[in-house]
C-alpha cells in the first residue's frame, strides 16, 4: 500500500511521477567540475538523528517511500562505513520497479555504491561484498594498511582519497573521474560533518520524524569543526506524510 504524502496546505495526494518531480535534479545549477551533493536524513523532533544507534528507528512509510525514490535518480550511493555495518547495505538497494525505471532512461539499473572507510575496517567475505549488485568503490586514505587493501580490492575498487582521512574535495574528485555526477549521501553524521566544512553540500532532504527520542544521539551532522562558517540553507519544498514532515533545502552560495 503506498503511503500518501501531500504538499504542505494540500489534500492532493502525490503520485510517484509527482515526487520525483519535485525531487528532479537541477543539472543546470551543478556546480563546475564536481558532482552534485544530495544529503538524506532522517531526525526526531528533538534532533536525534538514530533511535538505538540506526536512523531506521526514525523512519516511517512516507520516509522510506520518498528514500527509494531518491535512490531511484542517484548515479553513486555515497556512505560511510559506520552507516553500513549499522543500517546493513546489503544484497539489491532498489526494487525491480525503480531499476526498470532507470534502465528506460539509458541509466544502469543500479546506482553505483561508494563506501567511506578511512581505515579499510570492512569484511572483503562479508554479505555486503558478496551480495553487492555492482561491485562497490571504497574511498580511503593513504594511511590505511597495506594488507587492508589488498583484501578489499578483490572485492571493491580502492582509492586513495586524501592523506590521513578521506577529504570530500579529493572523493569527489574521485567521483567526478567516474562520471558521477549526481551523489545521494545517506551518511552518516561524521560524513555529512566532513562535507558540510568542504562547502560541498548543495542539497539537504530532512525527514522530521513526528518522535521525541531524548537520550545522547547524535544530531544529523557531527566533527565539523567549529571554525566552519555557517552556511545558510533556502526551503524550496514541504510535504507531508500524515506527521511526518518531508523538507528539501538547498544551499546558498558563500557570500
Amino acid at each position: 500500500m503506498t503511503v500518501p504524502i501531500t504538499a504542505a496546505g494540500s489534500a492532493r495526494q502525490l503520485s510517484d511521477d509527482d515526487l520525483l518531480a519535485a525531487y528532479a535534479w537541477d543539472m543546470a545549477q551543478a556546480p563546475p567540475g564536481r558532482p552534485q551533493f544530495r544529503f538524506n536524513f532522517v531526525a526526531s523532533a528533538d534532533g536525534a538523528a538514530a533511535v538505538a544507534g540506526r536512523s531506521g528507528g526514525l523512519g516511517d512509510g512516507a520516509d522510506h517511500r520518498v528514500f527509494g525514490l531518491l535512490r531511484r535518480t542517484a548515479d553513486v550511493l555515497l556512505v560511510g562505513a559506520g552507516t553500513v555495518r549499522a543500517e546493513g547495505y546489503v544484497g539489491e538497494l532498489l526494487g525491480a520497479e525503480s531499476q526498470a525505471w532507470r534502465t528506460a532512461r539509458g541509466m544502469a539499473s543500479h546506482p553505483a555504491v561508494a563506501i567511506v572507510s578511512g581505515r579499510l575496517d570492512l569484511d572483503p567475505d562479508g554479505p555486503l561484498f558478496e551480495q553487492a549488485p555492482v561491485r562497490p568503490l571504497i574511498l580511503t586514505a593513504a594511511t590505511a594498511a597495506a594488507e587492508r587493501r589488498a583484501a578489499l580490492e578483490r572485492v571493491a575498487d580502492v582509492v586513495v582519497a586524501g592523506e590521513r582521512t578521506v577529504e570530500p574535495e579529493h572523493a569527489a574528485a574521485a567521483l567526478t573521474e567516474r562520471g558521477f555526477d549526481r551523489v545521494l549521501c545517506e551518511g552518516g553524521p561524521q560524513l555529512f560533518g566532513s562535507f558540510q566544512a568542504a562547502g560541498l553540500v548543495d542539497e539537504l532532504c530532512l525527514t522530521i520524524s513526528p518522535l521525541l527520542a531524548a537520550g545522547s544521539a547524535l544530531r544529523i551532522t557531527a566533527g565539523a569543526p567549529e571554525a566552519a562558517p555557517p552556511r545558510r540553507l533556502e526551503l524550496v519544498q514541504v510535504l507531508r506524510g500524515g506527521d511526518t514532515l518531508l523538507l528539501r533545502y538547498l544551499s546558498e552560495p558563500p557570500a
